[in-house]
């Protein structure tokens, strides 16, 4: 000490820096009961001023950076406000890089519903259709006559035999002769 009341450069009223504190460090501090003490505050905090699935992310985050600033260089003296300052400063920065980081650019496609019905499934069916058509076209008049009247008709196999002069078994293989061909001509097996 000098005259004039001063320590190293220091006057007698000013606190101490680190390297003169002679071992006096901060109590440590339980995090377990800091964390049940004051996660639920925070989270509190971060649900008026955030978005409710980015809540325990943030609660997470001051946390971790509390003890990673306790490992560092000590605990501070009253770790409750100093994790409401880290929460203050994590939606700072958050609102920071949002203003900074343009939104994508790039929408996806199949994000949004569709108003109408899918154009690709619209000419897979019409495909299909061309395709029966085809089929039906090509079959044996007898065959298609007896095809036609069960499925465009609705008439039952013995309906059908009376009408065409047939047996319920001569409907059956007609009808399993128009089935076997549509298969075949729509890449059915």
């Amino acid at each position: 000490m000098d005259g004039e009341g001063r320590t190293r450069g220091h006057s007698v009223g000013d606190p101490l820096p680190p390297e003169d504190w002679n071992g006096r460090s901060p109590a440590p501090c339980d995090f377990d009961a800091l964390y049940r003490s004051d996660a639920p505050r925070l989270a509190g905090y971060f649900n008026r001023r955030a978005k409710p699935e980015d809540v325990l992310d943030y609660v997470q985050d001051s946390f971790r950076r509390l003890i990673g600033i306790s490992r560092s260089g000590g605990t501070p003296e009253n770790p409750a406000a100093y994790l409401s300052r880290i929460g203050r400063n994590l939606l700072r920065d958050s609102a920071r890089s949002a203003v900074r980081a343009p939104p994508a650019l790039h929408d996806d496609i199949d994000a949004y519903p569709v108003a109408g019905p899918d154009p690709h499934a619209q000419l897979e069916a019409r495909d299909m259709l061309a395709r029966v058509d085809d089929a039906i076209r090509r079959m044996k008049p007898k065959t298609r006559d007896v095809f036609l009247l069960h499925r465009i008709d609705g008439l039952d196999y013995s309906e059908i035999g009376q009408r065409m002069g047939l047996s319920v078994k001569g409907v059956e293989k007609h009808i399993s002769a128009a089935l076997k061909l549509i298969r075949r001509r729509c890449g059915q097996r």
